[in-house]
């Protein structure tokens, strides 16, 4: 089965490949481009706007590796698309590869409201083209691209070869992208006039570009079809490519963890009250997450701890819960000896309880995490893992606030193998956790926003002057708020944050997603609505980093769904809009 798939750049090793590939296919196949274009490939993905068009490269891949791509030059100022190259490796011609790449190119061009598509294409005409194999390729290709509608432009002077008594100048193509206006005199004049300038800024003497951009006197005009009836355009049906959706990845053992006893909040009825509003989107495409030995826990949390709560919960009995109610003083050297009474010496609060089902699902939470995160490394752009029990309270040795094990520090921690990672928690309440097990890394940059701890758990972090400690110093910021807050107020300090994150340069973010500063949750005092949601998934979007949201707290089901396809479907369009 065929991926197709954007790559953004190339900063992880497994774009690095696919961008080094590309260039080795350009080397076979187009022996007229120079070295120096070849080589330019990765700098025109990383500064996409350096020479007046944004540069869009799209990979098909099988089992990994790539079997063919397409360059997509994208020039906003004039809302059109030009299709710079589609190939497949040798062989692969004839097999389907070259019509999922061009497909996925028009559904790029009509997001971008692009006004048409155009390319360059050798001509299939005898006269024009006097070398039967050429000629023959020639047909073929043109043949392909007219059942999508596109012909070649008729009646200007584009096909005027540069140098006099050159064979077959190329036409230029135009595919309308199912639209029935023609684009008229004026607007064609810019759009070839930024083709032959910009692309061909080198090449195209003024004179030639001068003679060629008046030859386009009227409404571009499209060759009658050659290879048989138009197609009837179909009625568009709204479609979000596989490659720009989020990889959604559920817990999908998270219910068997569901304390019945009055007041607690953190219930199975989360997931499913998010997922309702969620799915039907098409967002989001789910995969079952992988399972991962309990070493990477054991990278982030003290081994000690992961041994004693894998133990503890099972010896809890069936249906049967254990809350801390001793704490003593921790003394490393002299835990208590009954695992009831050591529940005190590795939590933090009273109402965080140990069951026989605690270490499974905040596990396999861990899992979803992890398996988002590998999604990014892979090369999704947007990832979410949907999971309970939440984990940014759970600290490097010890649990609370409903937390056991810090999926999101986890995942940090794996990310940071391919570079720097931002972690912005947007939690109602403090993510002592993540500051606990980070607060001495420069490699990993902690901005939580929340309550502050005079009135909000876990009430003994999240002070503005907690920044980090030793190499860490500088890397752990807290923006603690009053008690009433709304969505301006929320997103002005937002912005703050960001603009942090912007300093540090990361090459992934994670957003610890907590929906509990929502108006009337239970543990909560801010009053954000699905409107503020939006505009803050927005605002993160623009940065353009590839990002993983893990869930954590949010309490109110009325509008817990709600919230989340807000801030998710507002972060989505903030970096897809870009």
């Amino acid at each position: 089965m065929f991926r197709i798939r954007r790559i953004h750049d190339a900063v992880l090793p497994k774009d690095r490949e696919v961008v080094a590939s590309a260039q080795d296919i350009l080397r076979e196949q187009f022996h007229l481009l120079s070295e120096e274009e070849i080589e330019h490939l990765p700098e025109l993905l990383r500064d996409p706007m350096a020479h007046g068009f944004r540069t869009i490269l799209f990979s098909a891949e099988k089992n990994g590796r790539m079997q063919g791509f397409a360059i997509l030059f994208h020039f906003p100022d004039l809302q059109f698309c030009y299709l710079d190259f589609l190939t497949v490796e040798p062989g692969l011609m004839g097999r389907g590869v070259g019509g999922l790449l061009y497909e996925r190119v028009r559904e790029e061009a009509k997001a971008l409201k692009a006004c048409g598509l155009f390319y360059e294409c050798l001509p299939d005409d005898p006269a024009l083209c006097p070398e039967p194999k050429t000629l023959a390729q020639n047909v073929s290709r043109l043949r392909f691209y007219e059942r999508y509608g596109a012909r070649p432009v008729v009646g200007t002077a584009y096909e005027t070869p540069l140098n006099k008594g050159e064979d077959c100048p190329p036409y230029l193509v135009l595919d309308p992208l199912d639209k029935a206006a023609p684009i008229g005199p004026r607007k064609a004049r810019g759009i070839v006039r930024a083709i032959l300038e910009r692309k061909y800024e080198d090449v195209c003497p003024p004179e030639y570009v001068e003679a060629v951009v008046r030859s386009f006197t009227g409404p571009i005009s499209l060759r009658p079809p050659r290879y048989g009836p138009l197609p009837v355009p179909a009625r568009a049906v709204p479609r979000v490519p596989a490659d720009k959706q989020y990889l959604l990845v559920v817990n999908d053992r998270h219910d068997i963890h569901h304390v019945h006893e009055r007041g607690y909040v953190e219930a199975p009825v989360r997931v499913s009250s998010i997922l309702e509003k969620l799915l039907p989107t098409g967002l989001f495409s789910r995969i079952e997450p992988k399972t991962y030995p309990v070493w990477r826990i054991k990278a982030v949390h003290d081994p000690d701890y992961v041994n004693y709560l894998q133990r503890v919960c099972a010896k809890v009995p069936p249906g049967k819960s254990l809350y801390p109610y001793v704490f003593p003083v921790r003394n490393s050297t002299r835990p208590p000896r009954d695992l009831p009474m050591r529940a005190g010496y590795y939590c933090i609060d009273t109402f965080t309880p140990l069951n026989q089902n605690a270490f499974k699902a905040a596990r396999r939470a861990v899992d979803c995490a992890l398996t988002a995160a590998e999604g990014l490394v892979e090369g999704r752009r947007l990832s979410y893992a949907l999971v309970r029990p939440p984990g940014h309270h759970a600290e490097r040795r010890a649990f609370g606030g409903f937390c056991y094990f810090n999926s999101t520090a986890i995942a940090a921690q794996h990310l940071s193998a391919w570079g720097r990672v931002a972690i912005l928690d947007v939690d109602y309440h403090h993510g002592n956790g993540t500051q606990d097990i980070f607060y001495g890394r420069p490699d990993v940059l902690t901005v939580s926003i929340h309550g502050h701890p005079s009135f909000a758990y876990p009430y003994f972090s999240g002070f503005k002057d907690e920044t980090g400690v030793g190499a860490g110093t500088g890397y752990n910021r807290n923006f603690p708020l009053p008690e009433r807050v709304d969505g301006p107020t929320y997103v002005r300090v937002l912005k703050r944050a960001i603009a942090l994150i912007t300093d540090f340069d990361p090459v992934f973010l994670i957003v610890a997603l907590g929906l509990d500063t929502a108006k009337g949750d239970p543990t909560g005092t801010f009053s954000l609505s699905a409107p503020d949601f939006q505009v803050n998934g927005d605002q993160l979007g623009r940065l353009g980093l590839p990002t993983l949201v893990v869930q954590e707290g949010g309490y109110r089901i009325r509008s817990l769904g709600t919230n989340a396809r807000s801030f998710l479907r507002g972060l989505w369009e903030g970096y897809y809009g870009r």
